[in-house]
């Protein structure tokens, strides 16, 4: 019987290891599927958030800093043009905006795992995401650009603030569109364990499509916001 348990102990191991590792790559993959660089002339958006929070609410905080860290370093060497500083820069925002929710999600007593935990967990990740890659703004980007920290408090409300609230705000909205459906799908095929996961089912109702429609409204009100500052049509994501 304790071989037995041993055993299964050991498997769940790998399987949240595979897990993992599965959900590093389909973040890194999102870079070459939707990232667009130089808004604003080195801002850089993608949905890799959205893939690594979904995996720091099914495992913990802490597997969202670490995936971030993993996925902002192979950003670097790869895909990005702005080295450690912009790496630092993702990796930060991708950190701070996942183990929010993960840790709101798991953690946070009455609410955990519930729909309402979620909506909270997400609600805390812009917020505090938006402010604290503010702050780091204030420090990295003067050395990046070479500018002085006044040219950077003057770019805050015309091109910083919109583009981080719209970013975080559309990876939140695609967060709540797919993770339930994705943990329910794990959970059944054996890959989660319930400890790991919500206990309710994932069944199709008008509450369900309700969250889905609505996260779809406010993603693709994002999308058109996005599009319309990076054409020039109002002042947005200028400096």
């Amino acid at each position: 019987m304790n071989s037995e348990k041993y055993l299964e102990k050991h498997l769940e191991k790998i399987r949240r290891l595979c897990l993992i590792s599965l959900f590093a790559a389909v973040a890194y993959l999102t870079l070459f599927v939707f990232r667009i660089a130089g808004i604003g002339g080195f801002l850089t958006f993608d949905l890799k958030d959205a893939v690594i929070t979904v995996a720091a609410m099914l495992f913990g905080p802490l597997t969202g800093v670490g995936l971030s860290f993993l996925v902002a370093l192979l950003e670097m060497i790869t895909v990005s043009g702005t080295g450690p500083l912009g790496a630092l820069m993702n990796f930060a925002s991708t950190a701070v905006f996942s183990s929010c929710a993960g840790a709101v999600y798991n953690y946070m007593p009455k609410i955990k795992r519930t729909f309402r935990g979620a909506l909270a967990g997400l609600a805390s990740s812009v917020v505090i995401g938006v402010i604290s890659i503010l702050c780091l703004n204030l420090v990295i980007t003067p050395i990046y650009n070479k500018m002085p920290v006044s040219a950077v408090v003057n770019m805050i409300l015309p091109l910083l603030l919109p583009f981080n609230l719209i970013k975080t705000v559309l990876n939140a909205s695609v967060v709540m569109m797919i993770y339930k459906p994705i943990s329910t799908v794990l959970r059944k095929s054996r890959f989660l364990s319930l400890s790991q996961n919500e206990t309710a089912p994932y069944r199709f109702s008008g509450k369900t499509l309700a969250v889905f429609l609505a996260s779809a409204a406010v993603a693709a009100a994002c999308v058109v916001l996005l599009i319309l500052g990076m054409n020039g049509t109002f002042t947005l994501f200028k400096k």
